[in-house]
């Protein structure tokens, strides 16, 4: 496939250095793009340099990631209002090693094909190079004049705040300058792609290059438009912060969730970054949409893919039945099947309620579980009419009797206990 026509349509290109397109189609061609290792896990804002590499590999070319374990200790000052905090070594190697498996979900790395695909990571190539080597070597090929007047350090050095820009800083678009120098000349690497804030570093390393290796060196640059919500809102941002990848941190049910709730417009645009669909595949999901926007075609089917991606189908499988749970249309053997951190997604915000286990253990009645050791119903008065008129469940079943003995065989993940009351109202128990 033509790589460059597929970012196209997709409406993955902001912008890209003239003869890119040309070197892809001459030949087998090595490009990278940096990730950052502040922490163990990437997020959905990565997603869009991880497809534009997995595209990168489906046309045939190699693709390499690098971790930044030295730009890492430094910090980007592109888009950022003021300095990061720096990270020690230890940290960064494991970080790197749980990006690496995330990245292998997206990559192949072992295939031994020809563009099977590399990580590099600069800590390995600039440890060791001292400071005054560093500076005579490779600042001397780039004046100050050209590092000033790009962008990200314009926006610093003239913002309001007394923040200013550190040294350290300023030499970070040096620092990845000579990355794309050093890859150029070890991996024989010829692109450089990232989202359109990294134009002034990347255009900073083909400047380099040119200048170290001599007018006729060629290397080339690629950038995404930056992903943005129809709203106006940050992409991948919600109110319990970034959307990540590792379900340690956004369970797989949060995650399928995210996808599904985003808006049409958003869901018409998300589907051809974010999923491998081909362009009949995304139009015909677009007239689905359009003749029935109720039904969520796009969302539906943009969750899908993107967690089956990322997590596994079963894990896709379980979003789903977990959202059915939500809304009320599932039964109790669905419930039981989820694990803890599922359930307790699911339930997240509903109204919690400890109770003893030893207590549970010998038996309570419903009436005094639900009135005296949790305060779900005000009164048992108004308990009983409510399970008279079939409208109190424990764990997706029907309550028949409301002095019904509930003991701790009852218990989900030998924790748990839902309590449904009307149709919407949930309550969680938590046998301690």
């Amino acid at each position: 496939m033509n790589f460059v026509e597929e970012l196209k349509w997709r409406g993955m290109i902001h912008d890209l250095m003239p003869g890119t397109e040309e070197q892809l189609q001459k030949e087998m061609t090595s490009a990278y793009i940096g990730f950052d290792p502040t922490a163990d896990s990437l997020h959905i804002g990565n997603l869009v340099g991880i497809m534009l590499l997995k595209h990168f590999q489906r046309a045939g070319h190699r693709p390499i990631a690098l971790v930044g374990g030295a730009t890492g200790m430094i910090g980007d000052p592109s888009m950022k209002s003021s300095e990061r905090n720096l990270l020690n070594e230890t940290t960064l190697r494991h970080n790197q090693e749980c990006i690496k498996k995330q990245l292998a979900k997206f990559l192949d790395f072992d295939s031994g094909a020809p563009n099977a695909a590399k990580m590099v990571n600069n800590y390995d190539w600039t440890k060791d190079y001292s400071f005054l080597n560093f500076i005579r070597d490779i600042g001397k090929h780039i004046t100050v004049n050209y590092m000033m007047a790009k962008d990200s350090v314009k926006k610093r050095l003239s913002s309001d705040s007394n923040v200013g820009m550190s040294f350290t800083e300023f030499s970070y678009q040096l620092l990845q300058g000579y990355d794309f120098l050093y890859l150029y000349q070890h991996e024989d690497c010829r692109l450089q792609m990232g989202g359109s804030d990294q134009w002034g570093n990347i255009t900073t390393g083909t400047e380099l290059i040119r200048r170290v290796e001599g007018p006729d060196a060629e290397a080339f640059a690629l950038v995404s438009p930056l992903i943005t919500k129809a709203d106006g809102g940050k992409f991948g941002k919600t109110e319990s912060g970034n959307v990540w990848l590792d379900r340690r941190y956004t369970t797989p049910y949060k995650f399928y969730q995210f996808w599904l709730n985003v808006s049409d417009e958003d869901a018409s645009k998300y589907i051809k970054i974010f999923t491998l669909l081909n362009q009949e595949e995304t139009a015909a999901l677009e007239k689905e949409q359009a003749e029935a926007p109720h039904l969520r075609a796009l969302q539906k089917r943009l969750a899908q893919e993107v967690t089956v991606m990322v997590h596994s189908r079963e894990d896709y499988e379980t979003a789903v039945e977990a959202s059915q749970i939500l809304f009320g249309n599932s039964t109790s053997e669905a419930l039981k099947k989820l694990d803890e951190d599922t359930l307790l997604s699911v339930f997240e915000g509903v109204p919690q309620f400890e109770i003893s286990k030893d207590e549970l253990s010998a038996g309570v009645k419903a009436v005094d579980l639900l009135t005296e050791k949790a305060a779900v119903f005000p009164s048992k008065g108004e308990m009983r009419k409510l399970v008279q008129g079939g409208g109190v469940s424990l764990n997706k079943e029907k309550l028949a009797e409301f002095d019904a003995v509930i003991n701790s065989n009852s218990l989900l993940n030998q924790k748990y206990l839902l309590v449904q009351k009307g149709k919407k109202n949930y309550f969680l128990l938590i046998a301690k």
